[in-house]
């Protein structure tokens, strides 16, 4: 009996299939013949049959030519660092998109000169917080820092309590003493008076730095300064408030904003924009116009400046619809909870172990850390949750009680079906 694998056609052969022509224009040539190659060893190994190679080929192609893929984040952090932290709005992903290609961000179409740079996201900017005078944008909150302390220079005075380390091993003191800035460190780890920023304050001093401690809070026996009372000691105070809030919120009450901040006498405030604004990774620096002026003609300001795709989704964000971050936190737990009990009766008609139950959802990324969102869930055998993360559309979720739980405050309703499907496809 002849073996069938001496029939395995040429890897040209498979290549010039219909069905692989438009892969290949969509995601390259040397890709496409990568996937081609490994189901050809496939078929040789006896894995697949002969007859399937071109079928493995193209259930194996990603969507795109980037390794990324996209997830259902059913994890129940709405803006989930290691998931890409804010999920963009469709209007912001359309702009990106149409700034695919050659763009107007710099230029003026009307006398066919050079324009400013980025000009209509900064004014989307600036509308959104009229306290500032003017507004610049890097490429994250880190790097808004680091262009302060480059421009603004000297000793920096700050509390010893706000020494916070940022994520990934980075810490705010390290990252301020890589400038050559000196830092004055004041106060103790759970109480700083005026005072004590007061007698730090000299001819050397570049400005004072207030950083919102993001990811925790400290109790009990505790006394910070605030920017009203910083604002009074005559010298520029620069306010990190880190999540990127630009008005008070109501379900965050605790969350320092952007427009509070400058009314309050901040000099300036930095912020991210993949946080709680709900847009694409960037830093905004908002305040005195002198500053930020400053700020932007300073030689490193080009080597932090962001392209043209997130100037696009940054506009779009601040002018679009409600982008998915603020629907996340703007949901009701009612809703939610109709959701999960629909989602888990069409799995428990598959005969599927699905049961509808109460979450708690967090903000993450630094944001609100002792906010506790109420939310509902599906909760499933603990088995589903590498099965999910490994599927065609990954779903990502996390472990309680000793299941696998679907947190739904932070997929889309528009993902319900997705995400039935894909546990139906781990039976």
């Amino acid at each position: 009996m002849a073996d069938s694998r001496r029939g395995i056609p040429a890897t040209d052969v498979v290549l010039g299939a219909p069905a692989l022509v438009y892969a290949i224009a969509c995601l390259g040539r040397d890709l496409v013949k990568s996937h081609v190659v490994a189901a050809q060893q496939r078929a040789r190994a006896g894995t697949i049959p002969v007859d399937e190679i071109l079928a493995d080929v193209l259930a194996a192609l990603p969507r795109t030519a980037a390794s990324m893929r996209p997830v259902i984040n059913a994890t129940g952090v709405i803006v989930h660092t290691n998931l890409g932290r804010a999920p963009l709005s469709p209007a912001a992903l359309a702009a990106v998109a149409e700034a695919g290609g050659p763009t107007d961000v710099e230029f003026d179409l009307a006398t066919g000169t050079r324009a400013k740079r980025g000009r209509g996201a900064l004014a989307a900017l600036v509308e959104a917080v009229p306290q500032a005078e003017a507004v610049h944008v890097v490429n994250n909150n880190a790097a808004a820092l680091m262009l302060c302390a480059l421009t603004l220079g000297g000793e920096i005075v700050i509390s010893k309590g706000e020494l916070v380390e940022i994520g990934d091993g980075f810490r705010i003191p390290e990252l301020l003493a890589s400038t050559g800035a000196r830092l004055r460190e004041v106060g103790t780890t759970n109480r700083t008076h005026l005072g004590d920023y007061a007698e730090a304050v000299g001819p050397d001093t570049g400005f004072i730095l207030k950083v919102h401690p993001s990811n925790f809070r400290v109790s009990g026996f505790t006394l910070d300064v605030p920017v009203t009372e910083l604002a009074k000691l005559d010298v520029p105070v620069v306010a990190d408030i880190g999540s990127g809030l630009l008005h008070p919120h109501p379900i965050l009450p605790a969350e320092p904003d952007a427009t509070t901040m400058l009314a309050n006498g901040a000099a300036l405030v930095t912020a991210s924009g993949d946080k709680l604004l709900g847009g694409p990774q960037a830093g905004l620096v908002m305040g005195r116009a002198e500053l930020v002026e400053r700020l932007r003609r300073h030689p490193a300001a080009r080597a932090l400046r962001v392209d043209k795709l997130t100037l696009a989704a940054l506009e779009a964000t601040l002018r679009g619809p409600q982008p998915p971050v603020a629907a996340a936190l703007a949901v009701r737990q009612a809703t939610l909870s109709e959701r999960a009990a629909k989602i888990s009766a069409a799995l428990a008609a598959d005969g599927i172990d699905a049961v509808a139950i109460r979450s708690i959802a967090t903000v993450g990324g630094g944001g609100a850390p002792c906010i506790e969102l109420p939310s509902a869930a599906v909760s499933l055998p603990e088995r589903f949750a590498a099965a999910l993360r490994t599927c065609v559309r990954p779903v990502v979720g996390h472990f309680g009680d000793g299941r696998c739980v679907l947190d739904l405050r932070t997929v889309p309703p528009s993902d319900d079906e997705d995400l039935i499907e894909a546990v139906r496809g781990c039976t």
